[in-house]
C-alpha cells in the first residue's frame, strides 16, 4: 500500500496526539519495507521526524498553514490534490477537525475523544458547532474511523450516529522500557536539583487548561491534604499554558500551600521518565479523557496512580489505580492522604500498574491500524467501481434512448 499520513496536529510535539502520532509512525517505520509511507509535515516540525527520513518520504508543508483555520482549509483544498499527485491508496488524518470531504483515495480518520461534549466551557460555540455538526458530517465521509478506547467509540455512536462497523477501537501503546530504566534514588536527586522538588511529591502531567484538566480542584485538594497532615509533600504540575491557564496560576498564588507547588512548564520527553520515577504518586483528576497517556506512563514507571473515574480513564487504569470523582475535592484529598500514609498500598499499586502498562503495545496498534488501512482501500475501490457501473449504465441508457 501507498499510505499518506497528515501530521499537522501534533502541536510541535507538545500534546497527547503528538505522542500518538510519533510513536505510531516510529513503529510503522520498522515496517516501511512492506509499504510506502508519505508524511505531510509542517516545516518547523520536520526535526521531530528525523527517524522517518530513510524509510519514509517527508513532504514539507508551508508554515503559513499552521494556524488552525488555515490548517483546516489546507486539508480540504490542498491535501486531496497532494494525495492524487502522490498516488496514495489510503490517507490517514489523525484528528476529527481535519477530516477530508473530498475522497481522492481511501480515507481513515482518528477520533481521540469527544471530551468537549462532556466538559461545559471547554470550547467556544464556534468550535462546538463544528464538532457537533461539521465534524459529524465529515466523519461519515471517511471509509474507516479509528478511536482509542471503547468509551470514545460509544461517544462517536451516540453523538455522530456512525455505524459501529465503521469504527475500530485500537488502544494506544506505550514503550515500557523508556519509563523503567532509571533508579528512583538517582531520579529523586536529579528532580531535587533541577525542579526544586526536594521532598516526596505528587505529579500531574497535563497542559494548563481550565476547566477541562481540573487543576483548580487538585490545588484545593492539595491544600486540604497539607492542612490536615502538615506533611512535607510537594505538588509538581507539568504542562504548558493553554486556554484558561491564568485561572490555574491564580489558584496557585492563592493556595495556602503555594510554597510547595511547582509549576514546571512544558516538560520534555527526555525528562518525563525522570519525574515519574521520582514522584511519590501521580494524580490525574481530568474531567474527561478519550484515553489518558500520563496515568499509563506513570504505571510503566512504577509510580502509584490516583485518577479520575471519568471518560476512558477507568478503562485504561483497570484495577491498577485509585479512582476518584474529579469534582469531589474532599474525595481527592482523602485519597491523596490515604496513599501518602500507606507505603504498602503504594507498592501494591506500583506492582499492578506495571502489569497494566504491559497490556498496551505499539506494535499491536500498528498491526491493527494496517488492517484498517486495507479495509479502507477496499471500500474506496468498491466505491469507485460503483461509480463506474452507474456511469456505464447511464451511458447505455442514453444510447438506448437515441
Amino acid at each position: 500500500m501507498r499510505i499518506g499520513f497528515s501530521t499537522s496536529v501534533i502541536q510541535g510535539g507538545k500534546s497527547g496526539i503528538a505522542e500518538h502520532v510519533l510513536c505510531l509512525l516510529r513503529t510503522f517505520s520498522e515496517q516501511a519495507r512492506m509499504h510506502q509511507f508519505v508524511l505531510f509535515v509542517l516545516e518547523r516540525d520536520l526535526p521531530l521526524f528525523e527517524f522517518a527520513k530513510g524509510p519514509m518520504r517527508l513532504v514539507p508543508v508551508s508554515e503559513r498553514y499552521r494556524p488552525p483555520l488555515r490548517d483546516i482549509l489546507w486539508h480540504q483544498a490542498v491535501l486531496p490534490r497532494l494525495a492524487k499527485r502522490h498516488e496514495l491508496d489510503v490517507l490517514h488524518v489523525p484528528s476529527y477537525r481535519r477530516l477530508l470531504w473530498r475522497r481522492p483515495c481511501g480515507l481513515v480518520g482518528t477520533v481521540h475523544d469527544l471530551a468537549a461534549f462532556h466538559v461545559p466551557g471547554k470550547y467556544d460555540w464556534k468550535r462546538m458547532w463544528y464538532g457537533r455538526v461539521g465534524a459529524a458530517v465529515l466523519a461519515r465521509r471517511q471509509d474507516e474511523i479509528i478511536t482509542v478506547s471503547e468509551t470514545s467509540a460509544r461517544d462517536i455512536s451516540a453523538h455522530w450516529r456512525l455505524p459501529p462497523e465503521r469504527v475500530t477501537v485500537i488502544y494506544n501503546g506505550i514503550n515500557c522500557e523508556r519509563f523503567s530504566g532509571l533508579s528512583q534514588e538517582a531520579a529523586r536527586a536529579a528532580c531535587a536539583s533541577r525542579f526544586k522538588l526536594e521532598h516526596p511529591f505528587l505529579f500531574y502531567v497535563a497542559r494548563l487548561e481550565h476547566p477541562g484538566k481540573n487543576h483548580v480542584r487538585l490545588i484545593r485538594a492539595f491544600d486540604a491534604f497539607k492542612a490536615q497532615t502538615q506533611s512535607p509533600w510537594q505538588l509538581g504540575l507539568a504542562g504548558g499554558d493553554w486556554h484558561g491557564a491564568e485561572q490555574i496560576h491564580a489558584a496557585v498564588r492563592h493556595a495556602s500551600a503555594r510554597e510547595d507547588i511547582r509549576c514546571l512548564g512544558f516538560v520534555s520527553q527526555a525528562d518525563l521518565p525522570l519525574l515519574y520515577r521520582a514522584a511519590g504518586m501521580c494524580v490525574y483528576p481530568s474531567l474527561y479523557e478519550g484515553f489518558g497517556f500520563p496515568p499509563l506512563q506513570a504505571m510503566a514507571s512504577g509510580c502509584p496512580v490516583i485518577c479520575s473515574n471519568r471518560g476512558a480513564l477507568r478503562e485504561v487504569a483497570g484495577t491498577a489505580a485509585l479512582l476518584v470523582d474529579p469534582e469531589d475535592v474532599a474525595g481527592i484529598a482523602a485519597q491523596i492522604t490515604r496513599l501518602a500514609a500507606d507505603p504498602h498500598l503504594r507498592s501494591e499499586l506500583a506492582r499492578r500498574g506495571l502489569l497494566q502498562a504491559r497490556q498496551f503495545d505499539w506494535r499491536r496498534a500498528a498491526t491493527d491500524t494496517l488492517k484498517v488501512y486495507t479495509r479502507a482501500v477496499a471500500r474506496a475501490q468498491a466505491r469507485t467501481a460503483g461509480r463506474s457501473t452507474r456511469s456505464a449504465s447511464g451511458s447505455q441508457w442514453r444510447l438506448d434512448k437515441a
